[in-house]
């Protein structure tokens, strides 16, 4: 029989490799796609994320311990600390309180961790870096 997979097709090339019809334009050359973008900056919710877990991790306190006193479940703390979940501010500041910050504590660490991140793209890549120095801070729900 043939020596093809039952769900492999089979090709019959109509004219030899590289050969092109007569009067057909040679092919164009491939397009260069849009420049390869800037590194983006972080989201706000993993870099208030990764300020609650350093918290944590600092006061040597379990996932479990700071989600029971914070009143929410450790599932969804767990995917807060990853940036997996854009939490409310009331979320925010329960965790917060948890670990002994207030909500302006834990967002004022969160901008540090911005200005700190940002400016790291912004040194290794000057095409396209902003100019604003990040001194303030401004949230709109």
């Amino acid at each position: 029989m043939t020596d093809h997979l039952p769900n492999e097709a089979r090709v019959i090339p109509l004219r030899p490799h590289g050969a092109r019809p007569q009067g057909a334009r040679p092919a164009a050359p491939p397009r260069q796609g849009p420049p390869a973008p800037a590194a983006k900056e972080p989201l706000w919710r993993d870099l208030v994320g990764d300020v609650l877990r350093r918290e944590r991790l600092a006061q040597e306190r379990t996932l479990k311990d700071v989600a029971d006193a914070a009143r929410i479940s450790m599932p969804y703390l767990s995917e807060v600390e990853r940036g997996r979940k854009e939490a409310s501010s009331e979320v925010l500041a329960a965790a917060a309180h948890a670990l002994g910050l207030g909500l302006g504590d834990l967002l004022y660490r969160a901008r540090g961790e911005l200005t700190r991140v940002t400016s790291r793209y912004a040194a290794g890549d000057r095409r396209g870096a902003s100019t604003s120095s990040h001194d303030g801070l401004c949230l709109a729900a």
